[in-house]
């Protein structure tokens, strides 16, 4: 591939991951409510994901898994179940009056956090489909496993700057401000959001 092509691949992708999205509204959730050491730990589970999903599609089993119906349809649900217990959450905490102490806004250790971020990408189909349209479309046949290394570790650099910047901007003291402020508008609108993420994917076929 030509620097050019690989510039706009690069910006695609950017933009892509930058899109509204689980991730996005987990990390603006996380960054906002509970501070950015969390945020960040969220952003690398986040990226862990996406870089699984990376090696799968380089290596052909991501294609592979994806033309089997059960696997798709798995992967599917398993993504729909875990944001819609993400919007039960968010719904359940903008259901308690008043503001939690900065005790309770940092429960649950940064382990358990940045599992459920990896977990949350995991789970995310468009991730795979994304790898995969990297791999099947942009990258010419012929490439070598060098060049296949090379776009991988570009495009993950990319999502590192996207999800990484996206918990820095939602744990900054601004926002944190606006969240003590608006708590309870802004976990039920993260619910809400959450479960129409859900039901989108529930109700999305394949074609």
């Amino acid at each position: 591939m030509s620097g050019a092509e690989l510039a706009l691949l690069l910006l695609a992708w950017v933009l892509g991951g930058a899109s509204p999205g689980p991730a996005t509204m987990a990390l603006a959730s996380t960054g906002m409510s509970r501070g950015r050491a969390p945020a960040l730990a969220l952003a690398a589970g986040i990226v862990t994901g996406s870089a699984a999903w990376g090696v799968l599609a380089a290596l052909g089993l991501g294609a592979l898994m994806l033309t089997h119906a059960w696997a798709a349809e798995a992967l599917r649900l398993a993504g729909a179940a875990y944001i819609l217990w993400l919007a039960v959450k968010a719904l359940r905490s903008a259901m308690r009056p008043g503001t939690p102490p900065p005790a309770a806004m940092a429960r649950g250790g940064l382990w358990r956090v940045y599992l459920g971020g990896t977990l949350l990408h995991l789970t995310n189909p468009k991730a795979i489909f994304s790898w995969g349209a990297v791999y099947a479309v942009a990258v010419p046949a012929d490439a070598g496993a060098a060049e296949l290394a090379s776009i991988g570790l570009m495009l993950m650099a990319g999502s590192v700057f996207v999800f990484f910047g996206y918990a820095w901007l939602f744990s900054t003291g601004a926002a944190m401000a606006c969240y003590l402020r608006l708590r309870r508008w802004i976990e039920g609108a993260f619910g809400l959001l959450f479960g129409s993420a859900a039901l989108a994917l529930l109700t999305a076929r394949p074609g």
